[in-house]
């Protein structure tokens, strides 16, 4: 893969207008000018002699041996002074690289951006010069196999951010949010691996509990309900948010109840009426070396709403002496995910992840064939999805090379999602292909992890966010198509001297109503 770089000086002084001192790049730098955000930003460098410093997406440093690090010290490639090039260890080359462009950096001018960075935080206790910035990725180390450190607590925590205002585009969206600090895990001892499916069925997490079984959030008071992410969003066949519960189906005058919003893959009927998985819960890239996605854990492993950071090690489950890692697999090796449990699978394993990425196959259910009803797409296999149809040896084989697989899932993503409606499907089909780099059940150390905001945001529900509701059952969520939900006021938790929970009359007027 081969990237092209345009004037390191443009980006360089982009990134110190608007660099690392605000949260919000949308905001006014508050007692932090330019110079205060270059300081800002390097002060966080480890830098071990003169290099020079290459800004972008993912900042890289170039030494003057030809060594290139992440802004962490961790080595990520060699850079050839004749042609201009980096070649990462990944086989990525990045092209049209003037060092005369870059601003050069030494350990000296480092320590000099640390200490006029707390000088700042004490002249101006305020000011946005503590606050990290979120669009850097130079705080993402990828790893080279050093001495693993757990990065526990490093991850920004739910419970110190709010809700982002968001578009539903998970690639604009990422980038209002802040980077995680994350240091290698590889060695810590807890190993697993990623399978890959996408049933767009509604997950197993928006189903509400009262014992918490098999995970699922329990509804018996706010606060509890409130500590497990509420449910996990639920969208209809528009891909529009709907309700995880509502009023029961069966309310009537002497019995009042809540249920589940009906599943498209399993109770739902019609099955294009019932609840799916919102396209936006898609896998994004953060940066080069970082993704956020959504997974089905074990029960053993996980509860409903638990985020968990895994740092890929460049081999995969069935790997041996006779079956040697592929290219794809050492490809991904030291880039970080960090994931959120959507659902609970019962045939998942211990340690296991299985991921949700489309184009990965549906697994057991299919609702997708639902929301895209089409004969002539190619979906490949049930159990493995696009990439297992590309193993086939009229396509890439089961041992091809990086560049056939992701040129043979891209291909099948565009012709499965580009001309549908759902361009986050298309979205999260060529993330594997690019940032997964097309990997087969690929092998991980793991440790559980605070969630960031971004798979919170994604995850809770924004409309059952009480363990009351005055939202009707309906059997055909298509029809909705945003706006108000169909409410009744004629019902009450405690009867009245009759024993009637609900006014009839009223109650019939209301379930009368129609989207």
């Amino acid at each position: 893969m081969r990237k092209k770089l345009f004037s390191g000086f443009v980006l360089l002084s982009g990134l110190a207008l608007l660099g690392g001192c605000g949260s919000d790049s949308s905001s006014p730098v508050t007692g932090c000018d330019a110079l205060c955000a270059e300081n800002q930003e390097i002060s966080e460098f480890v830098v071990s002699d003169s290099c020079y410093w290459l800004p972008g997406d993912q900042d890289y440093l170039i030494y003057k041996d030809g060594k290139v690090t992440d802004t962490q010290g961790n080595e990520i490639g060699s850079f050839d002074a004749s042609t201009g090039t980096i070649t990462k260890i990944d086989g990525t080359v990045i092209e049209n690289i003037n060092l005369d462009e870059l601003k050069e950096l030494t350990p000296e001018k480092v320590e000099n951006a640390k200490n006029e960075v707390e000088k700042q935080k004490e002249t101006n206790p305020n000011s946005s010069a503590t606050t990290q910035n979120p669009e850097s990725s130079g705080d993402t180390p990828s790893s080279n196999g050093t001495t693993p450190a757990s990065s526990t607590g490093t991850v920004e925590s739910s419970s110190e951010a709010g809700p982002v205002a968001t578009t539903g585009n998970p690639e604009e969206d990422i980038k209002l949010y802040p980077v995680p600090k994350l240091k290698t895990i590889l060695g810590n001892g807890t190993s697993g691996w990623n399978t890959r499916y996408w049933d767009a069925c509604k997950p197993h997490c928006s189903q509400t509990s009262l014992d918490g079984d098999e995970g699922k959030p329990k509804i018996n008071t706010q606060a509890e309900y409130e500590a497990s992410h509420y449910t996990a969003r639920v969208c209809n066949i528009h891909d529009i948010e709907i309700p995880t519960f509502t009023y029961s189906k069966g309310l009537e005058r002497y019995w009042i109840g809540i249920q589940n919003t009906p599943n498209a893959c399993k109770e739902a009927d019609p099955a294009t009426g019932g609840g799916f998985t919102c396209t936006d819960m898609a896998p994004v890239a953060v940066n080069d070396t970082l993704a956020y996605a959504f997974v089905a854990g074990s029960a053993q492993t996980t509860s409903c709403g638990k985020c968990f950071h895994l740092q890929y090690d460049g081999s995969f489950k069935d790997a041996n002496g006779n079956n040697a890692a592929k290219a794809t697999h050492k490809a991904l090796k030291g880039k970080h995910i960090i994931v959120m449990a959507s659902n609970i699978g019962h045939d998942v394993k211990p340690g296991q992840f299985d991921l949700m990425v489309p184009g990965g196959g549906p697994g057991i259910y299919n609702a997708l064939n639902l929301m895209i009803n089409r004969t002539d797409i190619e979906w490949g296999a049930q159990y493995g999805g696009f990439l297992t149809y590309c193993q086939d040896g009229s396509k890439c084989g089961y041992d091809g090379s990086l560049d056939c697989y992701q040129s043979c899932i891209r291909d099948m993503c565009d012709a499965a999602f580009k001309d549908s409606k759902y361009p986050n499907l298309l979205r999260g089909c060529h993330w594997f292909a690019d940032w997964y780099m097309a990997a087969d059940n690929p092998t991980y150390q793991w440790e559980e992890v605070e969630c960031p905001q971004y798979l919170v945001d994604k995850y809770e529900t924004t409309i059952s966010t009480s363990i009351e509701t005055k939202i009707l059952f309906q059997s055909d969520w298509s029809a909705y198509k945003g706006g108000d939900f169909i409410t009744t006021d004629a019902c009450s938790k405690t009867p009245n001297s009759t024993g009637e929970y609900c006014n009839p009359e009223q109650l019939a007027a209301d379930k009368a109503k129609t989207y």
